[in-house]
């Protein structure tokens, strides 16, 4: 069987793609414009990995060619919120217009391409009851979720037959690089710092592992357009945070518990949550998965 080809496989979702691939015995060629930055502990020494620059459009069309891939598995972006602001020409390009050269490449080849997308595309207005669903409207208070929004729209432009996969706020392992809403919190927590944390800020969140596992699941179902792949739980940035405690006998004063307007920051989206019933419905134990 031909394989998949991961772009972004060095960050904190790309990794558990990685694994999630490994371990379904997926063949699988792992791109990034590092990828020997793998972390060791994630144990993909052997993997066979790729330097590719999604940007540049001409190398990634040789190795489609080369490697014809069934499908194109897309987690590459640029996904700091404050560097998204700093840099909006970059976030342009990455998270905009580098994915839509990459689903038209995919489109004129016949390739399956499935992007990776996120809840930060809402937050200026509160959701619906149950949360936001696919065919809501996107209002973001980002410029990350702004560009991640106008690429959701030029890569199903640009590939009728993509699908793009809206996740939510990600937590669990990242084999020690502090990375995602939990691991953050615990490498604050072992560097002496006392995190600080919303009361009012509202998600839906999954482990990366099951974000990963749902992303290669769809890799060969034939669904297109958007879905939105979520966790059964409305949880704020605090109870998050305490279930990481909890389950590591933490105790829950390490945190400081505030609200967005007072710390001064009530411009941040509130509530992001999604209503991920579509994605349910096609993965049944994505009900019942709960952040660990």
């Amino acid at each position: 069987m031909r394989p998949v080809l991961l772009i972004g496989s060095t960050g904190f979702l790309g990794v558990a793609l990685a694994r999630t691939l490994r371990d379904a015995r997926v063949e699988a060629v792992l791109a990034a414009r590092r990828p020997h930055d793998l972390p060791e502990a994630a144990g993909l020494a052997r993997s066979t990995r790729l330097v590719l620059d999604m940007r540049d459009t001409k190398a990634l069309e040789r190795v489609l060619l080369l490697l014809r891939p069934r499908a194109l598995l897309c987690a590459a972006a640029l996904a700091r919120v404050d560097t998204c602001e700093r840099e909006p020409a970059e976030a342009r390009e990455l998270n905009e217009l580098a994915p839509a050269r990459a689903a038209a490449a995919c489109a004129r080849l016949d390739i399956r391409f499935v992007h990776v997308s996120t809840d930060l595309v809402f937050g200026r207005h509160a959701p619906r009851a149950g949360g936001f669903r696919e065919e809501d409207p996107p209002a973001p208070c980002s410029s990350y979720g702004a560009t991640k929004a106008a690429g959701e729209q030029a890569v199903l432009a640009a590939h009728p037959g993509a699908l793009v996969v809206r996740l939510p706020l990600l937590c669990g392992d990242s084999f020690g690089r502090g990375l995602g809403a939990t691991d953050s919190v615990l490498a604050a927590l072992e560097r002496g710092e006392r995190p600080r944390l919303f009361l009012d800020e509202w998600r839906t969140p999954l482990d990366v592992a099951d974000a990963a596992r749902a992303l290669v699941e769809l890799v060969d179902e034939e669904t297109s357009g958007l879905l939105h792949v979520a966790g059964p739980e409305r949880l704020s940035r605090v109870e998050l945070a305490e279930r990481a405690l909890l389950a590591r006998g933490l105790e829950l004063e390490r945190i400081e518990r505030t609200t967005r307007e007072a710390a001064g920051l009530a411009d941040r989206p509130a509530d992001c949550a999604l209503d991920a019933g579509r994605a349910m419905a096609l993965l049944p134990w994505l009900a019942t998965a709960r952040v660990r």
